[in-house]
């Protein structure tokens, strides 16, 4: 039996000028930083807050902060597009189990959206270390799992 090894397509990266109502929606959250990084907080402890994205076809979750360290793991395949704070505009293509882990140093933060540009649900669990170098952002019983 032989495998093949099929290549993932390349991620794109773009530093294009934003949409208007992007580039409105990025200045509110300057002002107003979100910590909801996802649609959901299922669970909370006191060592970490496990988040839920849940996105059709065309669906998008606004800009929110990243200050904690923390993973996500893509539940399923498909193809995001997401807005940087550092400008660039950058499509992933995601394989179902994919996960990446990031580290956030005093002082430092992302912020983007993800917007679904796929014809499949994009579903994402992230998990977010309280016990970070920055101080958890507080977060809106709207969003807690009930």
């Amino acid at each position: 039996m032989s495998l093949t090894m099929v290549e993932k397509p390349a991620n794109i990266r773009t530093s294009e000028p934003w949409p208007a109502h992007i580039s409105a929606e990025y200045a509110a959250e300057a002002k107003n930083p979100n910590p909801c990084v996802g649609q959901q907080l299922v669970s909370e402890t006191e060592q970490v807050r496990v988040w839920r994205i849940h996105l059709k076809p065309g669906e998008r979750c606004g800009f929110h902060r990243h200050v904690l360290n923390y993973f996500w793991s893509a539940a399923t395949a498909g193809k995001g597009r997401q807005h940087f704070n550092d400008g660039e505009t950058r499509e992933y293509t995601y394989a179902a189990g994919e996960t990446r882990h990031e580290t956030y140093g005093p002082g430092e933060y992302k912020v983007h959206d993800l917007e679904n540009v796929g014809d499949t649900d994009l579903i994402f669990l992230t998990v977010e270390f309280k016990q970070s170098a920055n101080k958890p952002l507080p977060i809106p019983n709207a969003v807690r799992m009930q």
